[in-house]
């Protein structure tokens, strides 16, 4: 890794039109109105009155593969997705344009034998220059340490108390479901061909990481803001395990103050697949 190429680096501002379609199709990707008697849920794919899923902005203006540029020298194989996070300023609209603003925050380098990790912050905006989220993204360079670091990394918010989880809810995936999320934009082949998945060391296709935290997502707004998904402000999550479509996940949630922290496992492995996840509510 050239860590003074990665210091400099800078991305061009995407712009994003997106659609109600897109907006329907993202929140079907998460498994939305699998209940076809739940309002709460058919808000969300149905054009009347229609609601927004706030971890759509993990979506919206996406940069691409950018680690691959051989300026940067990344061992790119060997990226994996650690964490991420959003906060909401604004609702996001059904349908809008919006501009994502990308910048390396910082990189933490653990040794040449650790790899490093990656601090990648988006700004989204609408068109009158108002900013709607801030997301933040983490990766870990595990073939990449050794290099340096730069930067100060966000503060992370912690581990989940000990104790018995305030509430659970579980949420079965679909089994096609990769293949109806992969349709807002990441189209990493590991997703929908067994082949690849082999090749990337899983008996079959995995779900987007993005996708168990949009599924995590659900789980909150169905529990704690059913009509109210705007009431969501921010969303930390850390990815633990990969989830197979057709799994159950559970997700338990531990009051802490005013804030909830909670976890998700896959009810059919008995594996937590995200922890230590940090959601505020206004």
């Amino acid at each position: 890794m050239d860590l003074q190429a990665i210091k400099a680096l800078k991305f061009d501002t995407i712009v994003h039109a997106y659609t109600a379609k897109d907006t329907l199709l993202y929140a079907l990707g998460l498994g939305f109105g699998s209940d076809p008697m739940d309002a709460t849920e058919l808000a969300f794919v149905y054009e009347e009155g229609q609601k927004v899923v706030p971890s759509i902005c993990c979506v919206l203006a996406h940069p691409g593969f950018w680690a691959k540029r051989p300026e940067l020298g990344v061992n790119w194989v060997k990226i994996l997705h650690g964490e991420q996070s959003f906060e909401i300023h604004k609702p996001f609209a059904p349908a809008a344009t919006v501009r994502g603003e990308y910048e390396i925050e910082a990189v933490e380098d653990k040794g040449p034998e650790k790899g490093a990790v990656l601090h990648l912050l988006k700004r989204l905006r609408d068109e009158s220059n108002e900013l709607i989220a801030t997301v933040r993204s983490v990766l870990m360079l595990r073939g990449d340490g050794g290099f340096g670091s730069f930067g100060a990394p966000p503060e992370f918010p912690g581990r989940i108390p000990d104790g018995e989880p305030e509430r659970s809810l579980q949420i079965k995936t679909l089994p096609q479901q990769a293949l109806v999320y992969r349709l807002s934009g990441d189209y990493n082949p590991i997703h929908a061909d067994p082949v690849a998945a082999k090749k990337a060391g899983f008996d079959r296709p995995i779900l987007h990481g993005l996708c168990t935290m949009g599924v995590a997502t659900r789980a909150l707004i169905h529990t704690y803001a059913p009509d109210e998904p705007e009431r969501l402000k921010y969303l930390f999550v850390r990815f633990s395990k990969p989830v197979f479509p057709g799994e159950t996940i559970e997700t338990h949630f531990f009051k802490q103050g005013t804030d909830i922290r909670f976890r998700c496992q896959s009810s059919d492995r008995g594996l937590v697949v995200l922890d230590n996840g940090l959601a505020i509510f206004s």
